[in-house]
């Protein structure tokens, strides 16, 4: 039913680092993209990194090398370890994975607060 759980969110002061997991309850997930988004109250959902299936990695802007995302084919899970952690990276962060031909899932989302 639930085919991606995140886990890892929680509140942090500014600078301080957390590392989400994304686990997989999928049979072929070697086969997805993964990826992690992020939507902050009142914005859109936005990218934060994806992973290939060839590992093949892709971040969004607002990384600025801060941000590292992994996979573990063997685990079936897909990692985020985010340093230092700014006030606008304040958001729910959501697993996401997608295979050809058109078939996706998104985790429920794990809530990543940062004070100011």
């Amino acid at each position: 039913q639930v085919q991606f759980v995140e886990s890892g969110g929680g509140l942090v002061q500014p600078g301080e680092s957390l590392r989400l997991s994304c686990e997989a309850s999928i049979p072929d997930f070697r086969l997805f993209r993964m990826g992690w988004y992020r939507q902050a109250p009142g914005k859109q959902r936005e990218l934060v990194a994806t992973i290939s299936i060839n590992g093949n990695i892709d971040y969004g802007h607002s990384a600025e090398g801060r941000f590292t995302i992994s996979r573990d084919n063997h685990k079936d899970t897909v990692a985020l370890q985010m340093s230092g952690l700014k006030p606008e990276d304040t958001a729910v962060y959501y697993c996401y994975g997608n295979r050809w031909p058109g078939l996706d899932y998104w985790g429920q989302g794990t809530q990543v607060t940062v004070s100011s």
